[in-house]
């Protein structure tokens, strides 16, 4: 008798009732607990989690704009809405889940898109976002709770990361302001933009081989046997690879825009000097400070 069959005549729904979401991964329900319906898949957000703390705790640390902060929190909420979807199972928590990631990955357009002088919320420019931004949230939550299609989420969710690469690449090459970033400093936000980038997609690559070879996988997994099963979880490992992907375009987005010579185009640049940020290497991942904050000693170092 295999595990999943044991733990079927254990558990035949769990704590939280029948399935009631419009998808179901590819890791056993109600494995290792009468709470919890998939463990590594629900867990692996704590990965998630850190990292957008990690994110928010440097917004404070260099005294970023509320703008930042903002970001960073609804990037935790992700985390926390996806946690709380793959223990329950149920359609309530895959809305928590599913749109938070669409709130906020429009929410970095917007702010790619919000390039006039200071952070006044007034501004027309500041204004008409602000609006599109509602707009476009509300129409799209209205849609998708009449068209429950998960790839009809993932298809817009999947073209607003397009968005967001494509703003990038615009501001650091083309825009009037890219002209006075110093080569290495572009070079660099574009290694960091393109290594979360790649990673991202990388995850999104895993999850994907999870979702069509999930009977071979299930196998490997009885075959294997647990702890070690866990690493073959390909959605949990979704939720590392695209963590840290975040985290990464997220620093390569805000570091764009603090990387202006002038007080004309980019947003923090109108805060404060270019030359009061730089990038730094903490515990193997990149982060900005304000160079006034750098220790002479210690484990972060300027790149």
């Amino acid at each position: 008798m295999t595990i999943n069959e044991t733990v079927s005549q254990m558990w035949d729904t769990g704590f939280w009732g029948p399935v009631t979401a419009t998808l179901d991964w590819c890791e056993a329900n109600y494995q290792f607990s009468h709470y919890v319906a998939e463990t590594a898949n629900t867990f692996s957000n704590i990965f998630t989690m850190s990292m957008a703390l990690y994110g928010a705790h440097q917004v404070q640390v260099a005294s970023l704009p509320g703008r930042y902060l903002a970001g960073w929190t609804g990037f935790a909420l992700v985390g926390l809405g996806s946690f709380i979807f793959h223990a329950t199972l149920l359609y309530e928590a895959q809305l928590a889940d599913e749109l938070p990631m669409i709130y906020v990955a429009s929410y970095c357009l917007a702010i790619l898109n919000d390039t006039q002088p200071g952070f006044s919320l007034t501004s027309p420019r500041a204004l008409s976002l602000t609006a599109l931004y509602f707009l476009f949230n509300i129409l799209f939550t209205w849609s998708y709770a009449v068209y429950r299609n998960p790839i009809y989420h993932q298809a817009v969710f999947a073209s607003i990361m397009f968005l967001n690469a494509f703003r990038t690449y615009y501001l650091l090459h083309h825009a009037p302001a890219a002209l006075r970033i110093p080569q290495y400093l572009k070079s660099t936000i574009g290694k960091i933009f393109s290594a979360g980038a790649g990673i991202f997609a990388f995850g999104f690559f895993v999850w994907n081989l999870d979702n069509i070879f999930c009977n071979t996988v299930t196998g490997w997994k009885q075959s294997l046997g647990w702890p070690a099963a866990f690493l073959l979880e390909g959605h949990s490992w979704w939720h590392v690879f695209t963590a840290l992907g975040t985290y990464l375009m997220i620093i390569g987005n805000t570091l764009t825009l603090a990387s202006c010579a002038t007080s004309t185009d980019f947003t923090l640049c109108l805060k404060d000097s270019h030359t009061n940020y730089t990038i730094v290497s903490q515990y193997g991942l990149p982060g900005i400070v304000r160079t006034s904050s750098i220790p002479s000693k210690g484990k972060a170092k300027a790149l």
